[in-house]
């Protein structure tokens, strides 16, 4: 068990993405579930891809163009997006903000293909 803040986790440039960096918060004897904090700066992206997992998002601040499957969305603090495994998505910090989310995903394998 633990307390810990989120800024005290080792954050980690993400591959093939602009100015994105990502910080694992949960232990990693945790066997259920995983939980990221995503952060984009102002003017990063991250490319459209998809995931063999879904995806279930918390924003924490600021804004974005999210892009899941067909439909664009102008996420920011506050909402929280679902993302199904295997839907294309990306994302665009193109509102003059920093964008910050928490990730939720399970442990089952993964796979990102770039699209």
């Amino acid at each position: 068990m633990y307390c810990k803040n989120s800024r005290d986790f080792e954050t980690n440039e993400i591959p093939k993405t602009v100015n994105a960096k990502i910080a694992v918060l949960t232990p990693n004897e945790d066997k259920d579930f995983i939980v990221r904090k995503v952060s984009l700066e102002s003017g990063g992206s991250m490319p459209n891809h998809t995931n063999e997992i879904q995806h279930q998002q918390y924003v924490l601040k600021g804004e974005a163009k999210v892009v899941i499957g067909d439909e664009e969305y102008h996420a920011k603090q506050g909402d929280f997006l679902y993302i199904p495994a295997g839907v294309a998505h990306y994302y665009e910090a193109c509102y003059d903000s920093e964008y910050e989310f928490l990730c939720m995903i399970n442990t089952k394998e993964d796979e990102i293909k770039l699209v």
